[in-house]
């Protein structure tokens, strides 16, 4: 017995340590790709869009984080995970053009900007309140940020920023797809909030899109 005890720690901790591999190897891979793209001026719309996309993608890993330390259930793990990967791309882009990072070392819960700071109150209250809300809090956050990323793709014109954004929208529509599927298990339902209800139909009803980070 205790020897099953110590392979199963074992092959517990080699798995572990493979996914963080790729996690990294992956981020390492966006990286470079980023910074193929070739560096072009940036407009004050697109350098505010970075700080805010920033700061949005920490808010869902740390809206995620905080309820799967409520609730312990793998969805919120595994799309914070995700979340991470979208935020670094998004520190990646920073990086690359010189801009202050609004994140800095902060940790969870904690933002520069106040808006944000107000909404990781409000919904780590509401997730926390029930299973159900909190599925219903992903739904929202993964709401919000397709509505803001539908906005700012079409602002910016650099291709690496695109780029980013429209990896960020396929990420956040999966996410919503697996939301929602958790949202309905549990018997409830869920109404856009930010996008439109017609475009949320559009999303929930069609399979989950490949090649997502």
């Amino acid at each position: 017995m205790k020897t099953i005890t110590i392979i199963s720690v074992a092959l517990a901790t080699l798995l572990f340590s493979c996914k963080k591999d790729e996690a990294a190897t992956s981020n390492n891979n966006i990286t470079s790709t980023i910074n193929a793209f070739p560096k072009e001026s940036l407009s004050n719309e697109e350098i505010s869009s970075l700080i805010w996309m920033r700061e949005e993608e920490k808010l869902a890993y740390d809206v995620y984080i905080t309820l799967y330390g409520q609730w312990n259930v793998k969805i919120f793990t595994n799309i914070a995970s995700s979340e991470q990967t979208h935020t670094n791309s998004v520190l990646t882009l920073l990086n690359k053009y010189g801009i202050s990072d609004p994140v800095k070392t902060n940790p969870v819960g904690v933002y520069s900007d106040t808006t944000i700071q107000k909404l990781y109150t409000q919904l780590t209250t509401q997730g926390k309140s029930s299973l159900l809300n909190a599925f219903i809090v992903g739904a929202t956050i993964e709401d919000l940020d397709i509505s803001d990323l539908n906005e700012l793709i079409t602002k910016v014109d650099n291709q690496d920023i695109k780029y980013v954004y429209e990896n960020l929208n396929k990420g956040s529509r999966n996410h919503m797809r697996s939301f929602y599927s958790q949202i309905t298990g549990a018997g409830g339902n869920y109404a856009a909030q930010f996008i439109t209800q017609a475009e949320f139909e559009a999303i929930i009803n069609s399979p989950k899109e490949t090649g997502s980070w």
